[in-house]
């Protein structure tokens, strides 16, 4: 009996340095994990994974190509009018860009600004029937991908997913903004005549929506 309790009594020692040996490599485990960890806040570029794709860098990159592509491209405003009223499919064929639901045409005008409906203006152009509407959208939302679809050079083939190819065209509106709409005073440009470079998609001849690449004020 007492040789038993003699056993256990020595046992104990060893055990509690056992425990404390291990508290101590476990600390300084953490303590080496802390040190090697960055943190980093989500949605920082820090965030996105080396060499994925970041939809600010590609609007900023791309939307200076854009421009001078739509720029290169555009029909005058009258002209377009009386091709699409002549023979609307040769004028397609002529000045458009064929994607998925229409095609995509560049033009470009000036004229007088009318009534402002969500940042969308009616312009009165000379030269262009009064039974076309001509409506250029200045925000604050730019809705659709004209200027990712007007040059036909970009294609859903150079994007990784459906995802990147929807962020490319919201990036390219959001740089358009901060070159070319913040430059005017977009919310009060009713009754001024202004000039407008831009592309829109063609669903019907006589209701053209209009997003601009180049828009100033005379």
């Amino acid at each position: 009996m007492s040789s038993h309790a003699s056993i256990g009594i020595r046992s104990r020692p060893k055990s509690a340095v056992r425990v404390v040996l291990w508290s101590a490599a476990a600390i300084l485990l953490i303590g080496a994990m802390a040190v090697d960890t960055k943190v980093v806040r989500i949605g920082s570029g820090a965030d996105a994974p080396k060499g994925a794709f970041s939809a600010a860098d590609y609007g900023k990159s791309e939307f200076p190509k854009v421009q001078a592509a739509i720029e290169g491209r555009a029909v005058e405003a009258a002209t377009l009018a009386a091709a699409l009223t002549k023979d609307s499919a040769a004028a397609v064929k002529q000045y458009g860009i064929a994607v998925g639901s229409g095609s995509e045409i560049a033009v470009k005008f000036t004229g007088v600004a009318g009534k402002q409906d969500s940042g969308i203006y009616d312009v009165a152009v000379e030269g262009v029937p009064n039974t076309v509407l001509i409506h250029v959208q200045t925000g604050p939302a730019i809705n659709g991908t004209d200027l990712r679809d007007a040059t036909g050079t970009i294609s859903f083939g150079q994007f990784t997913n459906q995802i990147e190819y929807q962020n490319a065209g919201s990036a390219l509106n959001k740089e358009m903004k901060k070159q070319v709409l913040s430059k005017v005073d977009a919310g009060h440009l009713t009754g001024k005549t202004i000039s407008v470079v831009g592309a829109f998609l063609l669903t019907s001849p006589d209701t053209w929506l209009v997003t601009p690449v180049r828009l100033s004020v005379q």
